[in-house]
């Protein structure tokens, strides 16, 4: 097996129950972060898109649900040591490890990335929108 096979997978043993909750609160946290991504780039986007006098009827919506979902990850999920885990599901990989060797029934296999690059893609792209988002307010409430 290659050294950084060993060092990049992390195998719960511990209880069922445990382990499932740690593995339901990095899913939680992943679906936060992908969550905003998407909202960001909905409300970044969608002005793009002809028409655009229609168009604030779907940004502000995305936006309003990015500011949600951004404020929720920072508060309760950014800095939690978990956000650097992801729970492995692939076949392919998970074959390759030696879960032959465990005895518990309930296994969770935890991938430690490297969230510095996805840290900065969310930060900035929820700042971006932010920005649009009250410049769009803006515009609506002065008219």
């Amino acid at each position: 097996m290659p050294m950084n096979l060993v060092h990049t997978y992390l195998v719960s043993h511990t209880p069922g129950k445990v382990a499932e909750d740690f593995g339901r609160w990095i899913t939680v946290g992943n679906c936060l972060h992908k969550t905003t991504v998407l909202a960001d780039t909905a409300c970044l986007f969608t002005p793009l898109a002809p028409p655009l006098d229609y168009s604030h009827y779907i940004s502000l919506p995305a936006g309003v649900l990015s500011q949600a979902s951004c404020t929720l990850y920072g508060i309760s999920w950014q800095f939690d040591p978990c956000c650097k885990y992801l729970v492995e599901y692939d076949a392919y990989r998970l074959s390759r490890l030696p879960l032959h060797t465990l005895t518990s029934s309930t296994l969770v296999v935890l991938v430690l990335k490297d969230d510095l690059h996805r840290k900065r893609l969310h930060n900035t792209i929820a700042l971006a929108a932010l920005v649009y988002y009250v410049k769009k307010i803006y515009e609506l409430c002065a008219v």
